[in-house]
């Protein structure tokens, strides 16, 4: 492993305004924000998208965005997996899309600090995070979904797990600046992040080729200090490829640009600015002419697949630019020392 990667300090520049326009294209006049144009809408890359909204400066409409959330909340606090064209595709419960809308609450609240939106959004971030919260095993772990019918799906998932685990201590935060104690949603955070830690065993191993098992844990804050950078060093030959990005899959020769986007915030979050900007670099000719960047592509042999262009992949990429360029107060978000502050 080359922990030392050379880079230009040139990095290509990104156009901000260009890239959250794209975003904008996908918007509809309800808030919603699709996949892609035409294409299908999940809450959590919904709220992706909105966060890179809400980085460029487009307050009005990623409030509009969560906005949307708050009308399609179902009573329980989850929302439907999957839509299109205002269809129900797929009728899936899933506790981690439930939860990250805190995660973006709490971003858009750290850019604008405008407390009338965060009192607006409490009821349905405090749904979304007890919806998730009530479907936690014994050992710590959260189960990922219900089905249409209320039944359960007993797994669990390390990368969902990890960020519901962010999404909880986000939530936390909004209630401790709006005065409200929730000392069992502590203790759940708590819980989840043992196991997270410490149970491997409780999660669905099949599911460790895949690079977010790798980094997720690192990303939400529950795997830090030198741990961090272990797992960090451990796997990096396995998932990163020099000068393409990061793998999807361990095994499969392709790079996705929103994994190697949430990598660069991994790195962003433990300090490795250094690594952090070298990565970066790679992102640079992986972009189309209108502001939206490759979803994946496969090496050596340079072909792009998919061809759809995603919202949720360029708000990754603001996110990751913002934490590096330290430019809206959301940079820290990710920031295992700001949170270790509060």
């Amino acid at each position: 492993m080359d922990v030392n990667l050379s880079f230009s300090e040139e990095i290509k520049p990104i156009c901000v305004e260009k890239i959250a326009t794209f975003i904008l294209s996908m918007q509809k006049e309800n808030g919603e924000i699709p996949w892609s144009i035409g294409g299908k809408t999940d809450p959590w890359d919904h709220i992706e998208s909105a966060m890179g909204l809400s980085i460029a400066g487009f307050y009005a409409e990623s409030e509009r965005a969560y906005q949307w959330l708050v009308a399609t909340q179902l009573a329980d606090g989850s929302w439907w997996s999957e839509i299109k064209e205002g269809q129900i595709i797929n009728s899936t419960k899933e506790t981690n899309f439930s939860a990250y809308i805190a995660v973006g609450v709490l971003q858009h609240y750290l850019i604008t600090n405008n407390i009338d939106f965060l009192h607006s959004m409490w009821s349905s971030v405090s749904k979304g995070i007890q919806f998730a919260i009530n479907m936690q095993a014994p050992g710590g772990e959260i189960y990922w979904a219900r089905n249409s019918a209320g039944v359960i799906d007993k797994m669990s998932l390390l990368t969902g797990c990890s960020s519901i685990y962010m999404s909880i201590k986000c939530a936390l935060e909004i209630a401790r600046i709006l005065g409200k104690k929730r000392p069992s949603w502590l203790k759940a955070k708590d819980s989840l992040g043992e196991a997270i830690k410490n149970r491997p065993d409780l999660f669905n191993m099949i599911k460790s080729r895949y690079s977010m098992d790798w980094y997720y844990p690192i990303l939400c804050g529950a795997v830090k200090g030198k741990e961090a950078k272990k797992r960090i060093d451990h796997h990096w030959d396995k998932f990163v490829v020099p000068e393409w990005g990061v793998r999807c899959v361990c095994d499969r020769p392709w790079v996705t640009m929103a994994e190697t986007a949430e990598f660069i915030l991994t790195l962003t979050a433990i300090e490795d600015y250094s690594r952090a900007k070298a990565v970066f670099s790679w992102l640079g000719d992986k972009r189309y002419a209108d502001g939206s960047y490759w979803m994946g592509v496969t090496f050596p042999d340079s072909v792009i697949w998919p061809e759809e262009k995603t919202g949720w992949t360029a708000a990754a990429v603001l996110l990751a630019w913002d934490a590096i360029n330290s430019v809206t107060p959301a940079a820290k978000l990710f920031s295992h020392q700001y949170w270790q502050d509060r």
